[in-house]
């Protein structure tokens, strides 16, 4: 980490706000992002980024620098969203209503509700960033209705093992540290959760281009 990052955090945990907005602000739409990912839902997907930064300023304290500010955040932001797909009262897709333009034909993935497509405005900022070296799917890819439609029939640990390890690239020993859980259980999970979406793949649609063979 470098001074001006560690400077910022001892302020911010002192109590200074502007130092805490500076440190999280360049994460900001990449955590919405992945909460949409996951969520499909762009109001649900900014809850959770509020959440996850209200969790955080109150939990600098605890912050061990053990792992990056953006692996802490990330691991915060995925166990809200795993906590709002498992509640009963999560909000429930919206129809299709979007002025002008007719929603796509149904596909084999019409068992889940139409979800709300990611804003052309914010799209820059979510898929500019490079990804880690092991992601297995474009950022704009990503991002795709199609993609985070075939992301909601994946259980809710499944999708994030899913995304944070292919889409987002974070190492199996980092991903097993933001789930509180093992590198094998997250092997596990990453594998049933590729085979579900590769067996509702249409025919036509070749697979992700893979950089790594694990």
């Amino acid at each position: 980490m470098d001074l001006v990052a560690e400077d910022l955090i001892s302020r911010a945990r002192t109590g200074d706000g502007e130092a805490f907005r500076e440190l999280t602000e360049p994460h900001r739409r990449e955590l919405q992002a992945h909460c949409y990912r996951m969520l499909g839902s762009l109001q649900d997907a900014e809850d959770a980024v509020q959440d996850t930064l209200l969790a955080a300023w109150q939990g600098l304290s605890g912050f061990e620098e053990r792992a990056s500010l953006r692996t802490w955040l990330y691991k915060i932001a995925t166990n809200r969203c795993l906590n709002t797909l498992r509640t009963a009262s999560r909000r429930p897709a919206r129809e299709w209503n979007i002025p002008g333009i007719e929603p796509p034909e149904p596909t084999r993935l019409g068992e889940v509700a139409w979800l709300e497509p990611y804003p052309d405005e914010l799209l820059a900022g979510a898929t500019s960033l490079p990804s880690g070296p092991e992601a297995r799917y474009e950022q704009a890819e990503s991002i795709s209705l199609a993609f985070v439609t075939a992301l909601q029939l994946l259980p809710p640990r499944q999708l994030a093992v899913l995304i944070l390890r292919d889409v987002l690239g974070f190492h199996a020993s980092e991903v097993a540290g933001m789930l509180d859980s093992t590198v094998e259980s997250v092997t596990s999970a990453l594998k049933r959760a590729r085979a579900t979406l590769e067996r509702r793949r249409p025919a036509h649609e070749p697979p992700p281009r893979s950089r790594f063979t694990g």
